[in-house]
């Protein structure tokens, strides 16, 4: 009788020690997973936070360069575009990623453009306003850097739970799935050839 209750015993502390290992799991998928769309949202945040200097730069190049018109549309073309490619953080796969990025290219290599422009005009370069707007877009692209790199490593680290044993058997069962990476664009690991 006595040995029925130990044994008995045993196996509620087993049930009870998984329920709350399963629980536990969850909990902490659940967290992670939040964390990778709340660093997503950041990311997304100062793309916005570009797109809104974008206005103000055009029209004070417009000011300046009123005959580059083709250059100028083009930017505002990019950045339609680029505020229209919403990606939804459910759905955080490497495909949407990647057009989510291109449409931010897009708008790069806009600006790329606008900036060969403006080297044409030394009053522009040497107007105040001009120089705020440039130097906050610059910050900007910073952030950008810094807000892909944490949303890497909060993608990392998520994955790398969900990906542990017995962790992934839980995750399975819940429907956790591995969410992808921001990369680099391809050729970006070879230096650019320059000539003189």
């Amino acid at each position: 009788m006595k040995k029925s209750y130990i044994i008995v015993g045993v196996i509620v502390l087993l049930i009870l020690f998984s329920i709350f290992s399963i629980v536990g799991s969850y909990n902490n998928m659940v967290t992670k997973e939040e964390s990778v769309a709340g660093q997503w949202s950041q990311v997304e945040n100062v793309y916005q936070r570009r797109a809104d200097l974008i206005p103000n730069l055009v029209a004070t190049v417009k000011g300046y360069a009123g005959h580059e018109k083709e250059t100028l549309e083009g930017v505002v073309e990019a950045r339609a575009k680029a505020t229209q490619t919403k990606v939804d953080v459910g759905n955080l796969d490497a495909a949407a990623i990647q057009k989510f990025q291109a449409a931010q290219d897009g708008l790069s290599s806009a600006l790329s453009r606008l900036m060969v422009v403006v080297e044409k005009y030394p009053d522009l370069k040497a107007n105040q306003n001009f120089l705020e707007l440039q130097a906050q877009l610059e910050g900007t692209e910073n952030r950008i850097a810094v807000e892909r790199q944490r949303f890497n490593d909060t993608a990392k680290d998520y994955n790398t739970y969900i990906r542990k044993f017995p962790k992934n058997i839980w995750a399975g069962m819940f429907g956790f799935e591995k969410k992808d990476y921001f990369e680099a664009k391809q050729g970006a690991d070879e230096a650019p050839t320059v000539e003189f």
